[in-house]
């Protein structure tokens, strides 16, 4: 197996035509076909099926470009930082679960580290994927809040991945619904008082397990719910259907923040910040900086 052939599988996917795929790696069709079939012999396995109008991804070959993407995208930091004659950028990447700190935090890392040129990256995304990304080198740092009801099954996840997991802070409860909600004027609320509006949940894609949930209580049996996938989303729904999400009460300042009210919730619940990385990974500036700045956001709310 080679990177060459990692590349060659990465482009027929995307192209779903070996065709277009051989004039876009500048290669014969016969011979891209060729080194496919070698790939998939040393395998063991099918990548492509092929079809009347191209190529179509199995399953086991879906999965197999998964990890080859991560191994490409590894080589070329590599070549990168090795083999460019040119001035090294600076590069940081951070994936994290849905929080506004993270974000904020990020900006004032670059702020710190304004370079001429760099190539920084921040992924907002489902909890399984911040710790694949983490755990394949994606990113360097991943920002991820426990529950103490998932507390033991990610410790063991940490583990068998070969992650190590810093606390920074831990917050109550708190529910967050429109400033013009009919219950926006209480001190606090319980869920059984939400019980007849949506809440909005973070869809975790394949991992539909509540262990997986990044909100509080997940476990908590929701007359109505609705999942989204994005920060943005999930306010809008709130402010159009008198919904409500179940979080730590640290939105941010952002422009959209000012349209929430938060409440403190009445079931006790506590969710437990922190970041991970790679076991025995030594951070970079930018990370330890990045840390940092994530734990004076902590207060934020």
């Amino acid at each position: 197996m080679t990177i060459l052939q990692l590349k060659y599988v990465i482009a027929i996917d995307e192209e779903s035509s070996m065709r277009k795929a051989a004039d876009r790696l500048y290669v014969s069709q016969p011979g891209l076909s060729s080194a496919v079939r070698e790939l998939e012999n040393e395998l063991g396995i099918q990548i492509f099926e092929r079809v009347h109008n191209g190529v179509v991804t199995t399953s086991a070959g879906a999965s197999f470009i998964a990890y080859a993407r991560n191994a490409v995208e590894q080589f070329e930091k590599v070549e990168e930082k090795y083999l460019n004659t040119k001035k090294e950028k600076p590069t940081f990447s951070v994936s994290m679960q849905h929080y506004t700190i993270a974000v904020n935090a990020f900006i004032d890392t670059i702020k710190e580290y304004d370079h001429p040129e760099y190539q920084f990256s921040i992924r907002e995304t489902q909890t399984g994927e911040v710790i694949e990304d983490v755990k394949t080198l994606r990113s360097e740092v991943g920002v991820i809040a426990l529950s103490e009801f998932n507390k033991k099954t990610f410790k063991k996840i940490f583990t068998d991945a070969s992650l190590e997991f810093h606390e920074l802070f831990t917050r109550d409860a708190y529910v967050y619904l429109s400033k013009d909600h009919p219950l926006s004027d209480r001190e606090t609320l319980s869920l059984k008082d939400l019980q007849d509006y949506p809440c909005m949940v973070f869809d975790q894609g394949d991992q539909t397990s509540f262990y997986y949930r990044e909100e509080a209580l997940a476990t908590y049996d929701y007359k109505k719910v609705i999942s989204t996938n994005e920060r943005a989303t999930s306010i809008e729904l709130m402010l159009g259907l008198n919904g409500y999400a179940v979080g730590a009460a640290m939105l941010g300042s952002g422009s959209t923040s000012s349209d929430i009210k938060v409440i403190k919730l009445e079931e006790d619940e506590t969710l437990t910040f922190g970041y991970i990385v790679r076991k025995g990974q030594e951070l970079s500036v930018m990370a330890q900086t990045f840390i940092e700045k994530l734990t004076n956001h902590k207060t934020l709310s």
